[in-house]
């Protein structure tokens, strides 16, 4: 069959196909990669009907110039013609959210390696995004790195991977960052939490949202306590806010001001709970609700009329 056949396949149901390569010599995993050879490569991928290529960097010569390498690929892929999304992978090292755009990528990974574990998922998601939204747009995107949710049916794990509280958490931060939502799970054996988590249209929504906005810290807890409050403006005049509760408390206590998202609101707001599934109308000046532990509520604000 070959690669343009697998293509074809692949395409035939509806699907696109990635590749991987990358700037060194060799791939991370020590394969031929493409350092001297990105025309051929790109015009292979592109005849082959590769639809997405994620480019790595190990086995570069040191000293070498990681904006130039990824400069001469994102030139090679333009040239085909073909429309192919290009995914740095350089771990976020030589902060590539300050040039990805500029070689011709759509997406850069910010961060080392994603692991199915809290503490990886809160450094990653929490500690190492907050600052980057000024930086993502339409066709240009931060990436944290793939979904973990559900890796830990693969067994691989020593951990035991997230609970199911952790990875809903980690679904919903990254719809708030508009990250590329990637899925690190064997799709042919999740369970039924792991296929309702990744196909919950009000938060894919959130995520695919066309103003193509990436969520940024707004605040912490009522009480300082360990805790996240994370914003994204969406394209309809709502915004999302999700509320994080990254300590061990059972509940806590979290709120919203309107004020904190910029919105000068005379009159009420309409409000959205999408963990809940409770509608709030009418609400004034601030909501609140209790999260469980490193547990998510992401709501809806809409301006009401």
């Amino acid at each position: 069959m070959g690669i343009a056949g697998l293509a074809e396949e692949v395409h035939d149901r509806g699907l696109l196909l990635g590749i991987y390569s990358g700037a060194g010599t060799h791939t991370c995993e020590g394969f031929p990669a493409s350092y001297g050879y990105e025309e051929v490569d790109a015009a292979t991928f592109a005849e082959w009907g590769v639809d997405f290529l994620k480019y790595d960097f190990c086995y570069a010569a040191p000293g070498s110039d990681p904006v130039a390498l990824y400069r001469r690929m994102g030139q090679a892929l333009r040239a085909t013609g073909r429309e192919i999304v290009y995914s740095v992978c350089e771990w976020g090292v030589n902060r590539p959210w300050e040039w990805g755009a500029a070689v011709g990528a759509h997406m850069w990974r910010t961060a080392t390696d994603i692991h199915d574990s809290w503490e990886s998922v809160s450094q990653i998601g929490f500690g190492l995004q907050a600052d980057l939204h000024p930086y993502a747009g339409p066709g240009r995107w931060n990436d944290p790195d793939m979904l973990v949710v559900g890796m830990k049916d693969r067994g691989h794990v020593a951990s035991g991977g997230l609970s199911e509280a952790e990875y809903a958490s980690h679904f919903a931060l990254w719809c708030l960052l508009a990250a590329p939502l990637m899925i690190g799970c064997d799709v042919r054996s999740m369970d039924d939490f792991t296929w309702s988590l990744l196909v919950d249209a009000d938060l894919i929504g959130i995520n695919q949202d066309s103003l193509g906005r990436q969520g940024y810290r707004v605040g912490a807890a009522v009480d300082h306590a360990p805790a996240e409050t994370w914003a994204k403006p969406l394209a309809d005049g709502s915004w999302a806010v999700g509320f994080f509760n990254t300590g061990d408390m059972d509940q806590r206590l979290m709120s919203i001001g309107w004020q904190q998202l910029g919105l000068s609101l005379d009159g009420p707001a309409d409000v959205y709970n999408l963990a809940t599934e409770e509608i709030h109308p009418g609400v004034t000046l601030s909501y609140t609700t209790r999260v469980e532990s490193h547990g998510a509520h992401v709501i809806r604000v809409t301006p009401a009329g």
